[in-house]
């Protein structure tokens, strides 16, 4: 699943948004019964593999977007950001194009999503998530991106839970 910023808006190019994001996803699988098996954030993005073990997927994404649109909105307001007006602009303008919304909109209603059918497609979307950040040049190896699953698979514990499949040959 792909679920997007607003108008691409580069939120993600700041630590404490990402963490919010990162922060989201660990509550998802603890108490709502998200099991996570490869994700990355990217600048106004975010790539997700993931299933509800329990509920509606749908559900479960709703209520993630809802909360960190929340809490992002919340740091933005509340501490120092340079891009302040700039964003609240984008996601008030946003908001004022489709009436389910309040005041802003961070994410957009969408969510490009695939069934992953088999290994082969498991592998390749595996590898496309982390490779994704690689592919912007923001890193040279997938395991160097901090806001990404790779790290897991890789052998390293990274911020947010994940299942690791085991789908050789990893790139990473």
């Amino acid at each position: 699943m792909t679920m997007q910023v607003v108008q691409w808006a580069d939120i993600f190019t700041r630590s404490r948004y990402c963490n919010t994001v990162a922060a989201s996803l660990n509550y998802c699988t603890k108490e709502k019964g998200l099991e996570i098996y490869a994700y990355a954030i990217m600048s106004n993005h975010m790539h997700i593999m993931a299933r509800a073990k329990e509920s509606n997927l749908s559900d479960v994404v709703r209520d993630f977007k809802r909360h960190t649109s929340k809490q992002i909105l919340k740091s933005i307001q509340e501490e120092p950001e340079s891009r302040r007006e700039w964003l609240l602009r984008i996601f008030k303008e946003a908001a004022a194009g489709h009436k389910r919304n309040q005041q802003y909109q961070v994410w957009t209603h969408e969510n490009h999503a695939e069934e992953v059918y088999s290994p082969k497609f498991t592998l390749q979307k595996l590898n496309y998530i982390h490779n994704n950040p690689v592919a912007a040049a923001m890193v040279d190896h997938a395991r160097d991106y901090r806001y990404s699953s790779a790290r897991d698979y890789a052998g390293e514990k990274g911020l947010v839970d994940v299942v690791v499949l085991n789908l050789h040959p990893m790139m990473t």
